[in-house]
């Protein structure tokens, strides 16, 4: 395809989404480079993120811009190579999430540097959505949804509380200080892991650095925020196993997890290349059939739209600490997070992926299960001392 006949069709395109090629508009994008309308159609989301990296396209606001493109769904107009095709082909049968594949998102994202992250986060160091219900703050919303989740596990002291994907240990710490339980959090990041032992030091909180397919103890209660995105369509069903083995009879399942509208085996080849390697972000269904005659659904709360407000606030963090990052980091990593952080902002902006908090049970929970005030009005909250 010649330059000028793919220019033609990328412009139409992004004229479909009222987007202007060079206009004037925050979200209008700026190209630089003429190569960029060939690599669009030839390398699809991959070919975006890159030439963005690159600076062959600029843009005021990239979180506009991706969630015009999405909103109108212009991936879907855009023919798939036969290369990606054959990927899918190949998801489909191969397991990228295996046990020694697993720590490889660890050591490629989250050991990048806990001093990137401390910047960029709550001073919590939560590293997923917040709930911003009576919050208007990222501090304030991240206490919330530990709360809020804290709440919905019913949490009670003495209780075990098995943490998968426990991150620098924010889940962790805080349960056991305000709600008096044991537990046990697992990561795969070593920088998670030895930042979480030194955060939960003194409570009764154990940081193990660990596969979520090696524990077979038993919690009265699990929690897993933001891990699932990682077990992979091959391991779902094993993931809700090992929650139904480690789970007592009459315990409680928390799940929290991003969610795709729609079921597949693939995901966002720019993000699966630059910031989640394996990764891949679960439908209603899969979930669904991977937990079917293991736990009992209680409830289901769909909060994604607030993951717009947390990524935004986590890139003003970010470019407001950026000098005191930059000696570590170079231009085209600015760029990289940049365009991370704002594109998946855009994409939960378009309701394109979603945010679940999902309650699960071993076997139903007798009388049934009452979601917590605190679901429907979010109150500011005080910590509390378990003697």
């Amino acid at each position: 395809m010649g330059r000028t006949s793919a220019k033609t069709i990328v412009t139409e395109l992004l004229n479909t989404a009222g987007i202007q090629v060079n206009g004037p508009n925050p979200y209008d994008i700026q190209v630089n480079n003429d190569n960029f309308y060939t690599r669009i159609l030839n390398e699809g989301a991959l070919g975006l993120g890159e030439s963005y990296m690159d600076h062959w396209w600029d843009c005021k606001k990239p979180d506009q811009f991706i969630e015009r493109v999405l909103r109108a769904n212009l991936e879907d107009k855009i023919k798939t190579n036969k290369l990606w095709l054959l990927k899918t082909i190949l998801l489909k049968i191969f397991n990228l999430q295996t046990k020694k594949r697993a720590f490889q998102v660890g050591e490629k994202h989250y050991d990048l540097g806990n001093d990137l992250f401390k910047r960029m986060l709550d001073s919590r160091m939560v590293y997923t959505c917040g709930y911003w219900k009576n919050a208007d703050n990222l501090e304030d919303a991240q206490v919330n949804k530990l709360e809020l989740t804290c709440k919905k596990l019913m949490l009670e002291p003495g209780m075990r509380l098995l943490d998968i994907g426990c991150g620098w240990g924010s889940m962790a710490k805080y349960a056991a200080e305000n709600f008096g339980v044991h537990v046990v959090g697992i990561t795969i990041s070593k920088e998670q892991a030895e930042y979480a032992k030194e955060n939960c030091k003194g409570l009764p909180v154990e940081i193990r650095l660990q596969d979520y397919r090696d524990v077979n103890e038993k919690f009265d209660r699990i929690v897993s925020l933001g891990m699932f995105e990682h077990v992979g369509h091959l391991n779902y069903r094993t993931y809700m196993q090992v929650a139904h083995r480690c789970l007592t009879d009459d315990g409680i399942f928390l799940l929290h997890t991003i969610g795709d509208n729609i079921s597949g085996v693939t995901t966002n080849e720019w993000i699966a290349k630059y910031i989640f390697p394996n990764g891949l972000l679960p439908s209603i269904t899969q979930i669904g059939k991977a937990s079917e005659k293991l736990l009992v659904m209680e409830d289901w709360h769909n909060f994604g739209a607030d993951y717009d407000k947390t990524l935004m606030a986590w890139h003003e963090n970010f470019i407001q600490h950026w000098n005191e990052l930059k000696d570590n980091y170079n231009d085209r990593f600015y760029r990289m997070w940049n365009y991370y952080l704002l594109s998946c902002a855009g994409s939960f902006r378009a309701r394109y992926t979603q945010l679940w908090q999902i309650v699960f049970s071993k076997h139903g929970l007798m009388g049934g299960y009452q979601a917590p005030k605190r679901y429907f009005q979010m109150e500011k909250v005080s910590s509390r001392d378990y003697a």
